[in-house]
């Protein structure tokens, strides 16, 4: 596989199962998973082995979209997911494959994300920078403590 590779560590304050849960939901995929200045839309989601998923993110200032997508390679609730991602654009044409751990520990999850085969044509900078935003989106959304009705 060609390409940059992108490692990421977190630590949540919450369970692995709620973290997990966000990365294949496409309500809270759009709630947290767009960097800021982005909205996204989730086209397709099929959270199966060997099924896949489509999104898009749109520059709201600009109002230009791109689209990716891909098919889960492995999931194992609260443990692991590994997926194959791709742009639309003719002109990124590689695939990337991402694979994303959970662990429990004393406080909560750990997080690692490795991206793999990120082109060449997109600084690894930009990349760090929109999973750091996102990332921060995703502890806003995983780590509210809100009381049952």
């Amino acid at each position: 596989m060609s390409g940059q590779t992108i490692r990421l560590h977190r630590i949540l304050r919450t369970t692995p199962d709620k973290v997990y849960r966000a990365f294949i939901d496409p309500a809270a995929m759009v709630k947290w998973l767009p960097p800021h200045g982005f909205t996204g839309e989730v086209q397709a989601m099929d959270a199966r082995v060997g099924g896949g998923y489509k999104m898009s993110f749109c520059n709201f200032s600009t109002g230009q979209s791109h689209g990716f997508g891909g098919r889960y390679l492995a999931l194992e609730p609260g443990k692991l997911i590994r997926y194959t991602d791709q742009f639309d654009n003719p002109e990124l044409p590689d695939q990337m494959q991402v694979t994303i751990q959970f662990k429990e520990v004393l406080c909560g999850t750990e997080l690692t994300i490795v991206q793999e085969g990120v082109p060449d044509a997109i600084p690894a900078e930009f990349c760090y920078a929109g999973w750091q935003e996102s990332l921060a989106l995703l502890a806003l959304l995983v780590e509210a403590d809100i009381p049952d009705q």
